[in-house]
């Protein structure tokens, strides 16, 4: 009852809609970006997910891209190499700005005895071969320890290596140091995170918790309780979250507000206000996209099931393997099935499906080229062919 009572302004779909794509930062114009620039958008959105999947682009360059436009090859990894960011594991692993990583190290403490993925910890004999193997011989990539690369004294089968390093990294006894190509360069904590981040003491629970959900109200602008707890990956669901925003809102630091269609209130940043300029145009966005995490929220504010079918066999697909969902205005008004021929520098447009409330006009078609012709440019392909 005390959260229901601390509703005292109601907002319409419309007015959500338009500010929760307004706080994203889409660039629905042609930019260029430095790597400073990408930093910076990874402190505003909070967290950046990955994913091994390339084929358009790895996640975490369309979701910067879709805001950045170009930036230069290789700002990742110099920014982890530099302390500039840190990848750690939040709504998923993510890119993290280096300022989080003492909120973070509660999670670590978390991961100590079992990693992300529920796998108990067990093998640290083989964890202590692996750790001398990084001090010894610096920042070392997962295939150092498959036993056929050209480095000397590999020894040990690729699957338990494997296994230690991803629990090593799950308890913060190692860090990525940055990135070769795709695969992480795993190093010691102390020679990659600045001292005043290592040291700092690990928050309490409820700090870890409170700050977290902060965070994520902060980078995304609105979210329901449910939906903090899916951006944070945080056990308790809307119920759990509730007693959080209590303690937040009383803090003078977020508030809710009610949504004219009746459905759960969101949490915005005290100082929100719930509306927004969406720039016109259009931008294709990544599937794992922070704006698409909260499907049901999506599905509620956009008219839009969002849906990723890459895990699915062929003939279950409706729209596609690997489909980014095209905004336009505020509004997401279809899906585009897309992969990149690398070796002929294309962009191929497998099919664009419009969604069925959508209108097809002249000005959507143009505006979906023009967003093909960015996403193109920002992960550094020549052609479009639609």
């Amino acid at each position: 009852m005390a959260a229901l009572r601390s509703v005292v302004e109601t907002v319409s779909v419309a007015q959500l809609r338009r500010y929760v794509v307004a706080h994203q930062g889409f660039a629905t114009r042609a930019r260029t970006s430095r790597t400073t620039d990408v930093a910076a958008t990874v402190s505003q959105l909070g967290c950046v997910q990955l994913d091994s999947i390339s084929t358009v682009e790895r996640a975490h360059r369309l979701t910067l891209g879709s805001r950045l436009g170009r930036y230069p090859a290789g700002s990742v990894t110099r920014l982890l190499g530099s302390a500039r960011i840190f990848e750690y594991w939040a709504h998923e692993a993510c890119l993290l700005p280096i300022e989080d990583y003492p909120l973070f190290k509660r999670r670590m403490e978390h991961l100590s005895d079992r990693h992300w993925w529920g796998r108990e910890r067990k093998d640290r004999a083989t964890e202590a071969h692996v750790l001398e193997a990084i001090r010894e011989r610096g920042a070392l990539p997962s295939r150092a320890f498959e036993g056929r690369g050209p480095m000397p004294g590999e020894m040990w089968n690729w699957k338990p290596a494997k296994r230690a390093l991803e629990h090593l990294f799950a308890a913060g006894e190692i860090v990525v140091a940055g990135r070769d190509g795709f695969q992480r360069l795993y190093d010691l904590p102390e020679r990659v995170i600045p001292k005043q981040y290592l040291d700092a003491p690990a928050p309490s629970e409820e700090e870890f918790v409170r700050g977290y959900a902060l965070r994520a109200v902060e980078s995304r602008g609105a979210l329901t309780e449910a939906g903090i707890a899916e951006h944070c990956r945080l056990p308790g669901g809307a119920g759990g979250m509730r007693p959080v925003v209590d303690a937040l809102a009383e803090a003078g630091l977020v508030r809710r507000v009610a949504v004219a269609d009746g459905g759960a209130p969101v949490v915005v940043p005290a100082d929100a206000e719930v509306d927004g300029k969406v720039a016109p145009g259009g931008v294709l966005l990544c599937p794992f996209d922070n704006l698409l995490w909260d499907r049901s929220f999506v599905e509620r504010i956009f008219g839009f099931r969002h849906v990723i079918e890459v895990y699915k066999r062929e003939p279950e697909r409706v729209y596609g393997y690997y489909v980014l969902p095209f905004l336009y205005g505020d509004r997401l008004v279809g899906r585009a099935d897309l992969k990149t021929d690398r070796k002929e520098s294309v962009l191929r447009v497998k099919a664009f499906h419009l969604e069925p409330r959508a209108r097809r006009s002249r000005a959507v078609g143009n505006a979906f080229e023009r967003a093909l012709l960015r996403l193109a440019r920002s992960i550094g392909i020549e052609k479009v062919e639609l």
